[in-house]
């Protein structure tokens, strides 16, 4: 039987893209709980370092991977700001090995986050 006979229906999409994996800001306000949502979210084994170049070399061996952050403005947000420097550049380091991120907060909270992330960039 050929798709054609029988397509989907308009809600249901079938992809062979990885599915994005989903970290909850509110949920990683300190490198730990980040690490551990991290950790959870990438599948990542029992042995993963929970330490910035863990993740740095975990996020080379995943290829293509889409990082969906929800509540972005909570991210590292009980850490100094240099450990969402840190974090910005380990993803910036994994973006040519097909790491694409999307830092997801509401209208109220966006404006804030942006100079966060920005002065976190520079």
């Amino acid at each position: 039987m050929t798709s054609a006979a029988h397509p989907l229906p308009h809600w249901l999409t079938v992809s062979t893209d990885p599915a994005p994996a989903l970290v909850d800001g509110r949920a990683c306000r300190t490198r730990a709980a980040f690490f551990e949502e991290v950790a959870r979210a990438l599948r990542l084994p029992d042995y993963f370092g929970r330490n910035w170049d863990a993740l740095t070399d975990s996020l080379r061996d995943t290829g293509a991977l889409t990082l969906i952050v929800g509540h972005a403005e909570e991210l590292l947000s009980a850490e100094p700001p240099a450990q969402l420097a840190t974090l910005l550049a380990v993803l910036a380091d994994a973006a040519p090995n097909g790491l694409t991120v999307t830092l997801c907060t509401d209208p109220g909270h966006e404006a804030v986050f942006r100079q966060r992330a920005a002065a976190a960039l520079t």
